[in-house]
């Protein structure tokens, strides 16, 4: 099962289930207030499997407009959980290798402040690419979906935009490169009802096209991540309070060359089995 939440014809942003992609069965015309609301239940797959008896309107998928998969959630990322994403973090910058591999292989995470929720883009929506920086890039990741008890409730998509000369410069940019307008996508879905051994068989595959034309792809697996879900959703919940829950993103195992930068108007999109796929073109900010 899959939750979205999506515009209605009147504007609102209304809360949605769907099963098979095509249709999608109106929450919030079913009584659900709010996203966060059913991501607090006792037992999400339950309750969305109690309101699906009750037959709310049907809609079809193809015919929404998206909005983020996020309400009050902040968004939080880890660093360096994918072997790759080791190797590219040191190579741009001699200055900061130490820290990278040293992080890699600590108890405890690198984890980071990435977007408030009213700051996240959703699928169908512009990307950003600072103006200030030369070399740019996206990064596809898994997101866990936690509630305000640091469970894991659900997965979704995300893209963790990176200024990686600013990072590279010096490790103190990091919150530069990292967090800035349009930085940080997320959607469409929110897959619920998996566990972390059967989400670790997903692939996330990443294809950017420019002119319509593809100019770089690639892929890993999920579980290629090296630390534990609940292990990474511990560190963000030690010593913190989410009210409204959290999401946190789980790195990046797909990395372009060094000689590759993102440029306004390309097409970045990225597919994560059992989810979906998270669409957005590339804006200079």
């Amino acid at each position: 099962m899959k939750l979205c939440r999506f515009y209605s014809n009147s504007g609102a942003v209304h809360v949605g289930l769907t099963e098979d992609g095509i249709t999608l069965s109106d929450l919030t015309a079913a009584g659900v207030p709010s996203l966060t609301s059913l991501l607090e239940s006792a037992d999400v797959a339950e309750s969305l499997r109690a309101l699906r008896q009750a037959n709310p309107p049907s809609l079809e998928v193809a015919k929404l407009r998206f909005t983020a998969p996020v309400e009050q959630q902040e968004v939080w990322a880890a660093g360096v959980t994918y072997l790759r994403s080791k190797k590219a973090r040191m190579e741009e910058s001699d200055f900061s290798a130490t820290a990278y591999d040293r992080v890699y292989e600590a108890e405890r995470p690198e984890i980071f402040f990435k977007s408030l929720a009213q700051k996240v883009v959703a699928t169908g929506e512009p990307v950003g690419i600072r103006r200030d920086a030369r070399w740019n890039v996206p990064e596809p990741e898994l997101a866990l979906v936690l509630n305000s008890r640091g469970q894991i409730v659900g997965h979704t998509i995300g893209n963790d935009m990176s200024s990686r000369d600013i990072e590279g410069e010096n490790l103190l940019y990091l919150p530069q490169a990292k967090v800035y307008h349009r930085s940080c996508a997320l959607g469409p879905w929110i897959r619920v009802g998996v566990g972390e051994a059967a989400a670790r068989n997903w692939k996330i595959g990443i294809t950017i096209r420019r002119n319509d034309e593809p100019v770089f792809a690639g892929e890993t697996t999920v579980g290629q991540i090296k630390r534990g879900f609940a292990e990474l959703a511990g560190f963000l919940f030690r010593s913190q309070l989410f009210p409204d829950g959290a999401v946190l993103l789980t790195g990046t195992g797909v990395v372009p060359a060094e000689t590759f930068t993102l440029a306004e108007q390309d097409e970045v999109t990225i597919t994560i089995d059992g989810i979906g796929q998270l669409q957005n073109r590339v804006a200079i900010v």
